[in-house]
């Protein structure tokens, strides 16, 4: 159940990435690596992987932290929740 929520929430974003990531400057950012020749052309965008890797980390992160409190706060006893027999 809340595996395939997060990740739903996670291909949301990825999608939104992909979609928008252009325009906001994902794949060009300074720190990519572009090497073209005469006959080759390498491209591996390390720092938008990097910004990337960070900002989905927190994003779970806060997930995880919001799902844990919220948790708590059903499973206590002064919300009554657990004295109906």
């Amino acid at each position: 159940g809340k595996a395939l929520i997060i990740l739903g929430f996670i291909l949301i974003f990825v999608g939104f990435c992909w979609q928008y990531g252009q325009k906001l400057g994902l794949g060009s950012l300074p720190g990519d690596i572009y090497l073209k020749g005469d006959k080759y052309s390498f491209y591996f965008p390390i720092v938008s992987c990097l910004l990337l890797s960070a900002l989905i980390a927190a994003i779970l992160w806060l997930v995880q932290y919001f799902a844990t409190k919220i948790e708590r706060i059903f499973s206590s006893q002064r919300w009554g929740f657990g004295m109906i027999d």
